[in-house]
């Protein structure tokens, strides 16, 4: 399923190419890892491919950069099929989890190494290192080797490196995965600074929501080698097209309720239904933490099981007359009064909302 939305994209360079992935299917031995994807990447966009372990979204990359080839589809840069286009040849810039750093060279030779291969001469392309390691950050670093800097700034180089050649599409593999807290913070705004000033179409792929939300222009949603949802980050955590994206963007509860028409029955409200609701009566809604009201008026039937403190907002975990636990926010100088085991009561905000079918415990 491919989702359209109205949704500008970042202004572009003449350069900025589109890709296109159409009806791509690759099988490994019983696995299927793409099972007919069909997904657009606009020109001068950051695109992000989220979803768990083995949902296709690397394989995917990997033949865009031309490491993999698809059982059936093609691969498409401005309408131009490179499917079977060898990857020395694609013009992409492909940054890695582990850096993949010459240990050897330094800095700016590691950076200007693809434009030694094109034959560049030595002060040129010393020259165009140079000026990406200042782009990068590591302006003051061009003679320190690999195991002389911290994993982020290897990374930053590894950047550089892949935007020597001037390439059309830049391809990013997970490239914090491997980095600490901190560092991947400040890591992930040089990479969208960066990818927004240059206007480079980009694809990166990640398991990390967080780091999916906060970078990308649009983030495509993967299940089992499928897309489940591609739209940008707000109406993708506020109108998710399926459950498995309403559960894996941000946090979501699931309550017991009960259709009835183009409205269910949860926590003693009735709620319009959001999207094609399935076929059984007995269905779980799902809500998110701050469309939960806590109270402690009227007749409690619910306790506060946990509160975790979140800074302005406080998350308490509460279970349901019928044991169901659900997570709701409030600001924390609201929360501040209750504690572990307070009775309350739980009512949801008056708005659509997506059901899906019970889930068995």
């Amino acid at each position: 399923m491919t989702v359209t939305t109205t949704d500008a994209a970042p202004a572009a360079t003449a350069e900025a190419a589109t890709v296109e992935f159409r009806g791509l299917r690759r099988q490994f031995g019983p696995t299927t890892a793409l099972d007919g994807l069909d997904l657009t990447v606009r020109p001068g966009e950051l695109l992000a491919l989220l979803g768990p372990s083995g949902c296709g979204k690397t394989t995917a990359l990997r033949m865009l950069a031309g490491f993999e080839t698809p059982d059936s589809g093609a691969v498409l840069v401005d309408g131009r099929d490179i499917t079977h286009v060898p990857a020395h040849r694609r013009d992409a810039g492909m940054v890695f989890q582990s850096y993949s750093l010459f240990p050897h060279l330094d800095c700016v030779d590691n950076v200007a190494f693809g434009l030694r291969m094109r034959k560049t001469g030595k002060t040129e392309r010393r020259r165009q290192a140079a000026e990406l390691l200042d782009l990068v950050g590591l302006g003051d670093k061009g003679g320190r080797f690999p195991h002389q800097l911290s994993g982020g700034q290897q990374q930053r180089v590894a950047l550089a490196r892949a935007l020597a050649l001037r390439p059309r599409v830049l391809l990013l593999d997970e490239p914090l995965s491997a980095l600490d807290a901190k560092v991947r913070l400040t890591l992930r705004e040089e990479i969208r600074r960066i990818q927004s000033e240059l206007g480079i179409t980009t694809l990166f792929v990640t398991h990390d929501q967080e780091e999916a939300l906060s970078m990308a222009d649009r983030v495509a949603v993967m299940r089992a080698g499928r897309l489940e949802q591609c739209a940008a980050p707000a109406e993708l955590y506020g109108r998710p097209a399926t459950a498995f994206v309403a559960e894996f963007v941000g946090t979501m509860s699931r309550i017991p309720g009960r259709l009835d028409g183009g409205t269910v029955e949860v926590l003693g409200r009735r709620l319009p239904v959001d999207g094609e609701p399935p076929a059984t009566a007995e269905v779980d809604v799902l809500v998110r933490p701050e469309d939960l009201k806590v109270g402690t008026d009227g007749a409690c039937s619910a306790r506060v099981v946990a509160t975790a403190f979140l800074g302005a907002t406080t998350r308490l975990t509460v279970r349901l007359a019928d044991t169901t636990e659900v997570k709701a926010d409030l600001p924390t100088h609201e929360a501040a009064a209750l504690a572990a085991g307070d009775a309350v009561t739980v009512t949801p905000r008056e708005r659509p909302v997506l059901v899906a079918e019970r889930r068995t415990p």
